[in-house]
């Protein structure tokens, strides 16, 4: 049978990784368990994954490399262990007794920090579930149990893996019958060393073809967007911040391989009420709340500098409908506005960036690749990796964006994992070289959860970040606003970071 190579896209991921550098995504779930539940988490989670494994394709395969890593490797059937797919931490005790009563978030948090720098083991498929169990009950005395999920960004990116999590997430707590196919894998996969490589060539053929191909196409679109409405003022969004040199700050370093994970929620239906009375986008208000944190954090330690923040934003490639687990998504650079204390002229700045961004990446979207040919690329790329970070070449060389932050839609009602109903779903992600805090969103039941990673040493503190949030939350809700308001709820979320709790710095 023919090799399906991964895309330039995907094995760039698995290239680009180094200890200091782990690619994997995920999320950490809070999850409340049926009253009177007794028994084991892990052990009803391993049935439910096994029970749904013939519908989730990503997770039924690993890589097989190609001779002397040449070029891209191929996926191929595996058939996964759960034993070591779905594994169990206990909290020690000692955690659990000492001081005040734990926050069940708070214990997430500081295990997910522990967990993450963790590798995938590559000659397994790609992906594990950690079980977290000792989590104090809940407000309403239900037992809980956290779930921290590893996915590697070079099987999935955001959109594929909620498509992936529409599998395995059920409505209610009884799960659902899932439409199986047959399956019609081999039990084992052979392949000789000929075979890879008449494979690999013929793909890289096949890549230059369709390139050669697609060339007129996109030369065509880039005349016409010359030719069209768009000057260059527009195309580059001169005077929005965008396209700039980013200004150093504690983010914009060479990271290590520690990291801190923080939290935080804010109220989804009166996010929306906010974003339709500023005329503006669900995704321009996380922009605004992002903003409103990080100049209150900065400015608290004397660090903000006196130009906007710029943040990497990616952007989906995706068609609707499309559910391939693998990646489709570009990046773009929005200005945040953080050198502007009033905040109507901040989410002014920010509006006017986003709109600048949005009209030079809709005619250019389909501009970038997210394949190419990889004959010789992954030592090149392994070894520009490698020697980004030990030269320290983040300090060294300008940056073009100070942090990430990633906007992914998620299901706006409740949900529940193997009988169990999940309270918080709080995305996890990459930080890299340069670029040491991540945040990622994802609307969720009625909540916007935010998961804000950081490299442990360049922000110990991150979960301050988080509780930032908050001032930022109130500061867009005090924003004047025009009388057609709808009436909302203004209550709290007792789930939210209310307070930073000190974090030791990695050593």
């Amino acid at each position: 049978m023919p090799l399906k190579q991964l895309s330039g896209l995907d094995a760039s991921f698995l290239y680009l990784e180094t200890p200091e550098m782990p690619m994997h995504v995920g999320a950490m779930y809070l999850l409340e368990l049926p009253s009177g539940y007794r028994g084991r988490y892990v052990n009803d989670l391993r049935r439910h994954y096994a029970a749904r494994m013939p519908a989730t394709p990503a997770l039924r395969r690993r890589l097989w490399w190609m001779p002397l890593n040449l070029a891209n490797p191929a996926w191929v059937d595996a058939e996964p262990d759960l034993a070591y797919h779905v594994v169990e931490h206990k909290l020690p005790r000692r955690t659990r007794k000492e001081g005040a009563a734990p926050n069940a978030r708070s214990l997430l948090e500081d295990m997910i920090s522990t967990l993450h720098p963790q590798l995938l083991d590559r000659s397994r498929p790609l992906w594990r579930i950690h079980v977290i169990d000792g989590l104090p009950r809940s407000a309403s005395g239900h037992k809980q149990v956290g779930v921290y999920s590893q996915v590697h960004h070079a099987a999935v990116d955001g959109q594929a893996a909620v498509a992936l999590a529409n599998v395995l997430f059920d409505l209610g707590p009884e799960p659902r019958e899932i439409a199986l196919r047959p399956s019609t894998r081999r039990k084992t996969f052979q392949i000789g060393m000929v075979e890879m490589l008449r494979g690999a060539l013929s793909n890289e053929a096949g890549q230059v073809v369709r390139m050669a191909r697609e060339l007129p196409a996109t030369l065509g679109t880039v005349a016409r967007t010359a030719r069209g409405s768009f000057s260059l003022k527009t195309l580059l969004g001169k005077g929005t911040g965008n396209v700039t040199l980013a200004p150093a700050t504690p983010m914009n370093v060479t990271i290590g391989s520690t990291r801190a994970f923080a939290s935080a929620s804010v109220p989804l239906q009166e996010l929306k009420a906010l974003a339709k009375a500023h005329a503006a986008t669900l995704n321009d208000m996380v922009l605004m709340l992002c903003a409103g944190a990080l100049r209150s954090y900065l400015q608290q330690r004397t660090q903000l500098p006196r130009k906007s923040l710029v943040a990497a934003v990616p952007i989906s490639l995706r068609q609707t409908g499309d559910v391939r687990s693998d990646n489709q998504a570009s990046m773009s650079l929005i200005s945040l506005g953080t050198h502007l204390a009033d905040p109507a002229k901040r989410l002014a700045h920010i509006l006017a960036a986003s709109s600048a961004m949005k009209t030079t990446m809709g005619p250019m979207k389909s501009i970038p690749p997210t394949d190419f040919p990889s004959i010789g690329i992954p030592w090149l790329m392994e070894a520009a990796a490698s020697l980004y970070g030990k030269a320290r070449m983040a300090e060294r060389l300008p940056q073009v964006a100070n942090v990430v932050i990633s906007n992914v839609p998620g299901p706006q009602v409740p949900i529940y994992l193997a009988g169990a109903r999940v309270r918080a779903n709080c995305p996890t992600s990459i930080v890299v070289h340069g670029l040491a805090l991540n945040i990622t969103v994802q609307s969720f039941d009625a909540h916007m959860d935010f998961g804000l990673m950081a490299d442990a040493a360049a922000l110990p503190d991150v979960r301050a970040l988080a509780a930032a949030l908050d001032g930022a939350w109130d500061e867009l809700r005090a924003l004047p606003v025009p009388a057609t308001l709808p009436k909302v709820s203004r209550t709290r979320l007792p789930s939210r970071v209310s307070a930073p709790a000190p974090r030791q710095r990695a050593r």
